[in-house]
């Protein structure tokens, strides 16, 4: 099952209570549907509980039954329903605000989502018919494609209008809505009624940062442990050459109390190597013998 099917049969579960939602949500999945004129309407899935979904969205909507249903060719992978009663078409275009006599040129009829419901609603029908979300934990991305570059123009004020930020792009003859931004497509999903699908995106956004953040402090860690490493090994291969020099034993005291410690714990970095002092010293009390050091042997 992939995370965009698990959305779509999530919104399929909601109910169709007002007629007003269902008109919008059947609009949105007509002008986002395989064909839609004033000759045919085709609707072409493979999310079952969308093409069970349909007839009842239909009836409620516009009191038309489709007169070819996915049972009825016995097909298994994509299921089709088809309507092409002229009566029934004429019905659906006249209450969508279209005029049957002029060429069907679909756009967005704003008059029929004033309400932020009938909005939300409209989204959801265009999503099932024609989007599909990525799964996020590989990346963000949802989109809404239909081959109609009028209504695509108009999803697109409309979406502004709701307070989002869609981009578009042309794939394949298709006009393509879409959103990239995680927050975006969060509030997009609840709105349309998958809340449980934007909760899942926002837990694999978190794991994913958690992830990332560890990975950055693992990197820092390897990175400070190098430069412990690197700066252990200048400070013993200075020591050494004091000890070939024979220089030891004319440094100060303090001098050879450090070079013991630091012979003794190559390993450790200097806030660890000063606390093994007795009494322990501050790191940059240390910091500047072990330069001392390193400089007396350059001399």
């Amino acid at each position: 099952m992939s995370f965009s099917g698990d959305a779509k049969r999530e919104l399929c579960r909601d109910s169709l209570q007002r007629s007003c939602c269902a008109r919008a949500e059947a609009y949105g999945v007509l002008l986002y549907c395989n064909t839609f004129t004033s000759q045919e309407v085709r609707i072409i899935t493979e999310n079952e509980e969308f093409a069970q979904r349909l007839p009842k969205l239909f009836q409620r909507a516009f009191r038309v039954a489709f007169d070819r249903l996915p049972e009825e060719d016995g097909n298994r992978g994509k299921l089709i329903l088809q309507m092409t009663d002229g009566e029934k078409l004429s019905r659906i275009v006249d209450a969508l605000g279209y005029d049957p006599r002029q060429n069907l040129v679909l756009h967005i009829n704003f008059g029929l989502l004033e309400e932020d419901c009938c909005r939300a609603a409209f989204l959801r029908g265009a999503f099932l018919a024609g989007g599909s979300v990525t799964d996020p934990g590989k990346r963000y991305h949802l989109e809404l494609a239909t081959s109609h570059l009028q209504a695509s123009r108009e999803l697109d004020a409309l979406l502004r209008d709701m307070g989002y930020a869609p981009k578009s792009v042309v794939r394949g003859g298709y006009q393509v809505t879409y959103f990239k931004s995680s927050e975006q497509i969060e509030d997009l999903l609840t709105a349309m009624g998958a809340p449980v699908a934007a909760m899942e995106l926002m837990n694999a956004k978190v794991e994913k940062d958690l992830r990332n953040d560890v990975n950055r402090r693992v990197n820092c860690d390897a990175a400070n442990a190098g430069k412990v490493v690197d700066a252990a090994q200048e400070q013993l291969e200075a020591i050494g050459r004091l000890h070939e020099m024979g220089r030891i034993q004319t440094l100060p005291e303090k001098l050879k109390e450090t070079i013991v410690m630091r012979e003794t714990y190559p390993e450790l970095s200097l806030s660890e190597l000063a606390m093994e002092f007795d009494p322990p010293i501050s790191k940059s009390c240390l910091n500047h013998r072990l330069r001392k050091l390193v400089e007396l042997s350059k001399q």
